[in-house]
């Protein structure tokens, strides 16, 4: 399995990871640990928006990535929160065009909008998904 990046930490708040399951509660639960893990010495003014864009991180990779899926969020000090959704797949994920009547099609496109920087990692064994929040 690809590993997590290594970036630098707060003095404040660990790195925290969990093992998403592969159902309907993994973007409810991926909100809830955020919301547990966050650092709010740095970070409470982007919760909400983190919380929207780990949904769309994690049904992603439950819909096109691979098992296992992991969330891991990480405070760079006062230069942002960083999210990351590792899977198992390789394939890269795509913004698509999506019409004012599809029901999916969003995720990367709200990522790549509400997020300060963003971006995917790959190897054989699979990729990270990650974005930045300040």
């Amino acid at each position: 399995m690809i590993g997590w990046s290594v970036i630098r930490v707060c003095d404040v708040t660990p790195p925290a990871e969990l093992n998403v399951p592969l159902d309907r509660t993994a973007p409810s639960m991926a909100r809830a640990f955020l919301r547990q893990t966050y650092c709010d010495a740095h970070h409470a003014r982007v919760l909400d928006e983190a919380e929207l864009l780990v949904s769309e991180l994690i049904t992603n990779g439950i819909q096109h990535g691979a098992p296992p899926i992991a969330l891991r969020v990480t405070c760079d000090g006062s230069s942002g929160l960083r999210v990351a959704v590792r899977d198992g797949s390789p394939q890269t994920p795509l913004a698509r065009d999506a019409g004012p009547e599809d029901d999916s099609g969003r995720g990367i496109a709200l990522v790549d909008m509400l997020s300060t920087s963003w971006g995917v990692e790959t190897s054989e064994a699979g990729k990270v998904t990650w974005f930045t929040l300040t």
